[in-house]
């Protein structure tokens, strides 16, 4: 055993010892034509025997940057001239970046994003219009706050309250301008050809400045306004948290109840899926309305009981009341449409400041509010023993409560949706505050109209039916955080000399302290210096500032140039998952503050999921850094990532197990053109993708064989533009339609076929004894296969280069040029093919030939059959003769 770990461990020290001294020899080559490749004349080493994303990735982005090709200036020139016959230079393509937060790393989620918006941006720029995609990152209020409070305390056992707001904002930017700009290098990793120079941070001075000016004419519209109202609540962030930060936690199976959850700031898992029944007295008399409730706490805060209007069980108790148990509170017995008579007893307890259902029965019915919960979730406004108890210790004490008083009936499991935040794993809480909201009404009937007219786009189309639903029935958006990472609300709080003091009507908004008491001091008609203001603590809520992101990253409110040539905007590309949150706010307040829609299009992708069809969660080991899928990582490394995350330790070992399940060799270097390939490949619109890795290492494959198509060429002294296959016109033909469409799938699998079936198995074959011909006339014919696979190569290249950037760069580099002193310098900026430049002339011959190859290819596999030199010698010759008898036919 001790001779055989050595002998291993030998050998691996062997392997080790061979790959760094491999990376040796491949550094000087990458260095010596990467450094200044403006032409093919600068690509002087040898091409390598085989295909290695490393190599092949090592300094190209570097140079496409420092050139300027990702620049809507670019295309002036050669450039210019290449593509006049396109008649695309006066159309213009612009698209943003859906702002990722500056918080953390990219998923493959992402990676999905970028890499379809890198392909339509680099098709729009290959076909010479004047093309902008925009970078950004957003400042993330919540999940930033959190990132850098667990920080904190981890690193100096401090909270943010003992840091002050100042300090703590401070902080915040030390570690955004430290850790911010790792997603900025993922993307320059995945190729995205961003305008680096105009990225945008939504904290910036310019994006501050137009978020500030959004709110105040907005406010002073009385589109925005304030109202105490019910909030989604997170007891562990004090602060309101939007719905997108709200998770839905339910069983798999409807009829499974869930049992236990964990609830920060609690010992012991808290019991949920449970319907607690239990009676109200009626007054003045024997009898009792029995209720049930998933929330028992709730019930301290109980302010009527409710039945259907229509139910015969209760008509006799119009206009009584029942009495509270735990103190003298009578409420009355109000009947409400709202109820389901068909549930339970019909009879349901009403808690108007802690339901959201209940809230507007206690609207409807002019009913009290009374909150039980503070902001860290705590009772108040209830009677001793319960007064300061944690809500989840009172569900208990309530119970106990309730059995002691033998009001308690039963309870049983009751499968239920569980309110959960995505950023602190906190139980939900629904709590009166008052709060900013922006009365959508006005602006979600635009945004349907706009869509129904065809103004705006939606892709795929499936998607119009929740749109209009969602816009039809919208609500008004609570904007305000309690947060201190964020935009601070401009409004300030104003105190005269008048005692009376309305929440709303003594609010101002400001560009500054001095502006908003110039407002207030004309607003109650007195002097300034009798003005007092206190400006709001709360910051805006993130979506506000994302909802502004396609005119703010170009300076509005102040007019530019960029404003005025690239707003409004060509495409907003991103995942369904986010059509009402940042999609639809965008168009809404597009409209509101320009008159103009931010894009023509929208064209939503679905959501990446695992092999195996489960979401991407970090506590199932599933969530993969794209970067580890292009560079590789072993199983230990992926543990290593995990130890590191703000996962708890049970959570560790789960996620440790669904990563030693799916990759329990690691995961293989792929490189970053066949990560791209793959999820262009996968998006089938309207579906969801179920992502393999393995799939992924098949399309680095894939780059191998278009290394040896080139290799095969290169040498070749002589090539002419005469001939070009017919598969080759229907592939750019495919391709077209597809970019027309965003069928990546239709784009991927043309372009596949093309290469790997018609390219390298068939034709490469084909030509390989003409090739080899000595003779006069063999030579002639040698010619003119250069010819035709020149073509072939030359635009399999660029009907690739939008989805593989990276090794079409460095193929084409290595082609001989027709016309070298007007070629483009990059592939990224020569034209995309177009079917007028290739010959549909040769169609049925080369599909003559290709049936014949698999034919043979078929026989061979059906009877065993090995290939010996004279089998190659006279497959060569029938070739050969099939050439003949198809250039004949």
């Amino acid at each position: 055993k001790k001779e055989a770990k050595k002998r291993e461990k030998m050998e691996k020290f062997q392997q080790k010892k061979e790959m760094e001294e491999k990376k040796k020899k491949m550094q000087p080559q990458t260095e010596s034509f990467m450094c200044v490749p403006s032409c093919v004349s600068d690509v002087l080493s040898p091409l390598p025997d085989s295909y290695s994303p490393q190599f092949v990735e090592a300094a190209w982005y570097s140079w496409w940057e420092k050139q300027g090709f990702f620049k809507p200036e670019y295309g002036t020139g050669v450039m210019a001239a290449e593509n006049s016959a396109l008649h695309h230079r006066n159309k213009l393509f612009m698209m943003c970046i859906p702002p990722p937060n500056v918080t953390g790393s990219l998923h493959l989620g992402h990676a999905l994003t970028n890499a379809i918006q890198d392909c339509l941006t680099r098709w729009h720029r290959m076909r010479g219009e004047t093309t902008l995609w925009n970078p950004g990152c957003d400042h993330a209020g919540i999940a930033t706050q959190v990132v850098v409070e667990k920080k904190l305390m981890k690193e100096r056992k401090m909270t943010r309250h003992d840091l002050g707001r100042e300090n703590f904002i401070q902080e915040v930017w030390k570690w955004k301008n430290e850790k911010g700009d790792r997603i900025y290098h993922q993307l320059k990793k995945l190729g995205s050809s961003l305008d680096w120079d105009r990225a945008c941070f939504t904290m910036d001075d310019k994006l501050s400045f137009a978020v500030q000016e959004a709110f105040i004419r907005m406010h002073e519209e009385g589109v925005i306004y304030r109202s105490k109202r019910l909030v989604n609540w997170s007891c562990t962030l004090n602060s309101a948290i939007s719905d997108i930060e709200v998770r839905s936690y339910l069983h798999a199976h409807s009829d499974v109840s869930i049992t236990l959850l964990p609830v920060p700031g609690y010992y012991e898992k808290v019991e949920f899926g449970v319907l607690v029944s239990f009676s109200y007295k009626v007054e003045g008399s024997d009898e009792e309305v029995v209720v049930a409730t998933t929330r028992i706490e709730t019930m301290l805060g109980d302010t009527a009981v409710a039945v259907h209007p229509n139910d015969s069980r209760y008509q006799h108790l119009k206009g009584k009341m029942v009495v509270h148990p735990f103190c003298d509170r009578k409420m009355p017995i109000v009947f409400d449409d709202f109820v389901d008579m068909s549930f339970g007893t019909g009879a349901v307890k009403i808690t108007p400041a802690h339901d959201h259902n209940d809230y507007e029965v206690g609207e409807r019915h002019k009913l009290p509010f009374i909150n039980i919960l503070d902001e860290n979730g705590l009772l108040i406004n209830v009677p001793p023993p319960f007064l300061g108890m944690k809500r989840f210790e009172a569900r208990k004490a309530v119970l106990q409560a309730l059995k002691d008083l033998g009001q308690f009936k039963d309870v049983k499991d009751n499968p239920m949706v569980v309110p959960v935040c995505s950023r602190s794993k906190d139980i939900v809480e629904p709590l009166l505050k008052p709060q900013w909201y922006v009365d959508c009404r006005e602006m979600g009937k635009q945004a349907a109209d706009v869509v129904r007219n065809g103004e705006l786009k939606i892709i795929p189309d499936h998607h119009l039916k929740t749109w209009f639903n969602w816009m039809d029935n919208i609500r008004d958006w609570c904007i305000s955080r309690q947060l201190w990472w964020g935009h601070r609300i401009p409004a300030y709080f104003v105190t005269v000399n008048d005692p009376s003091d309305v929440d709303g009507h003594y609010w101002v908004s400001g560009r500054s302290q001095e502006e908003a008491r110039e407002k207030a001091a004309k607003r109650f008609n007195v002097t300034a210096d009798k003005i007092s203001l206190r400006q709001d603590e709360d910051v805006l809520d993130t979506w506000f500032s994302s909802g502004i992101f396609p005119f703010s990253i170009f300076g509005w409110p102040n007019e530019s140039e960029d404003l005025r040539v690239f707003y409004p905007g060509t495409l907003l590309e991103t995942g369904h998952d986010i059509l009402f949150f940042w999609v639809a706010r965008m168009v809404m307040m597009g409209l509101k503050l320009t008159g103009k829609l931010p894009f023509k299009e929208v064209y939503l992708h679905a959501v990446v999921r695992d092999a195996h069809g489960r979401k991407m969660s970090k506590s199932l080991g599933n969530v993969i850094d794209p970067l580890d899928v292009i560079t590789g990582i072993s199983l230990e490394g992926l543990y290593a990532q995990l130890m590191d995350s703000n996962l708890d330790p049970l959570e560790i070992e789960k996620a440790k197990q669904g990563q030693k399940s799916d990759y329990p060799s690691g995961i293989p270097e792929c490189g970053t053109d066949a990560l791209r390939f793959a999820l262009c490949a996968y998006t089938s619109q309207g579906r969801d993708i179920n992502l393999d890795v393995n799939r992924i290492l098949g399309y680095r494959h894939f780059c191998n064989k278009l290394w040896n198509a080139v290799k095969f060429l290169c040498g070749s002294e002589s090539v002419s533009d005469r001939w070009i296959l017919s598969r080759l016109s229907a592939a750019v033909a495919l391709c077209d339609s597809g970019f027309q469409a965003y069928d990546f799938p239709t784009i991927t699998t043309a372009i596949y076929n093309f290469w790997l079936y018609e390219l390298c198995d068939v034709y490469l074959e084909s030509v390989k004894p003409v090739l080899s011909r000595t003779d006069s006339e063999g030579q002639k014919q040698a010619d003119i296969c250069r010819q035709t696979l020149y073509t072939c190569l030359e635009v399999g290249l660029r009907l690739l280069s939008p989805i593989m950037p990276f090794v079409t760069e460095e193929l084409f580099q290595r082609l001989p040029r027709r016309r070298a002193q007007d070629s483009p310098p990059s592939i990224c900026v020569t034209p995309y093919p177009e079917t007028s430049e290739v010959s549909r002339g040769q169609r049925s011959s080369m599909e003559f030939v290709m049936s014949v190859v698999k034919t043979i290819r078929s026989l061979r596999a059906d009877y065993n059959l090995t290939k010996t030199r004279a089998d190659c010698e006279t497959s060569h010759s029938t070739l050969h003769t099939l050439l003949k008898l198809a250039r004949f036919s």
